[in-house]
């Protein structure tokens, strides 16, 4: 191999450089790396200005990062890889839930509830009771499922965002099954948010024509022994963003339908049963 780099050779002349004994991941996955981005840069003819541009946007990019924002995962999230690698190493059989990203406010540790609790602290919103079942892939109840929620409040932001004006744990909670695998809960009806979009990723938003906006959504994690967890969202039925998620976050089946009430002091019902897949399963 010529060792001389050159534009022809140049993915060949980078990766002969690697050592023998590298780790075979980190090798595969670098190899292929070099090799893709060699390729990008070729076919768009990529300029000087252009990709000084590129150092600067993912210079401030990563200056933007602290313990409380991680911009390069909103980022990835805008452009459909946070997505794109979940499907990846989530791959279900049909009727099995979906997974969907985890997103940035899921706080570990939540209150464990009772069946039936109320998980808005701060009185605000629509009062919606959302109830289902957790089940196997045979449509056998599974008890002792740990169902962890969390959402948005009234005004669009999460707890953690507003320390000092929402209560500690604001719609969060967390409930196990009984035998019947089922799992009740009161919270609210989810409204709309905007991603953050102060930083360069929002700015990169604004050029692309794109909006920042996640539709109505209430987040899950479903776990229980021996099934693979389920990190996922529930949408709103007929949510203007559904169609144009900012991080691409929405898949079919996960669109729950909310109902009207009636003769009952909760004004919304949104029912969805969880299916899950035992640990050794795999597509």
């Amino acid at each position: 191999m010529d060792p001389f780099f050159r534009e022809a050779d140049s993915v060949a002349t980078v990766n002969a450089r690697m050592a023998e004994d590298v780790d075979p991941r980190l090798a595969t996955v670098l190899t292929s790396l070099v090799t893709h981005l060699h390729a990008f840069a070729k076919e768009v003819q990529l300029t000087q200005d252009e990709w000084g541009t590129a150092i600067d946007f993912l210079t401030r990019t990563g200056q933007l990062c602290s313990a409380e924002r991680q911009e390069f995962i909103l980022l990835s999230d805008i452009l459909g890889f946070s997505m794109l690698v979940d499907a990846i190493n989530h791959r279900r059989p049909p009727g099995a839930t979906e997974n969907t990203v985890l997103g940035p406010f899921h706080v570990a540790g939540a209150p464990i509830r009772k069946m039936g609790e109320n998980i808005c602290l701060d009185g605000l919103g629509e009062p919606c009771r959302f109830h289902g079942s957790v089940l196997d892939v045979d449509g056998r109840a599974i008890p002792g499922a740990c169902v962890d929620v969390w959402s948005d409040n009234a005004e669009g932001y999460y707890d953690v965002q507003q320390p000092d004006i929402q209560p500690k744990w604001n719609n969060r909670g967390r409930f196990f099954t009984g035998e019947d695998g089922r799992y009740d809960f009161i919270g609210i009806r989810p409204t709309p948010y905007p991603i953050p979009d102060d930083g360069p990723v929002g700015a990169l938003l604004r050029r692309l024509g794109r909006h920042p906006y996640r539709p109505a959504h209430m987040h899950f994690i479903v776990s229980a022994p021996g099934y693979q967890p389920v990190v996922t969202h529930t949408f709103v039925n007929g949510d203007e963003y559904l169609d144009s998620d900012a991080v691409f976050g929405v898949k079919e089946s996960l669109i729950a339908h909310y109902h009207e009430a009636t003769g009952d002091d909760i004004r919304w019902r949104s029912a969805f049963d969880f299916v899950m897949v035992p640990m050794q399963e795999t597509d």
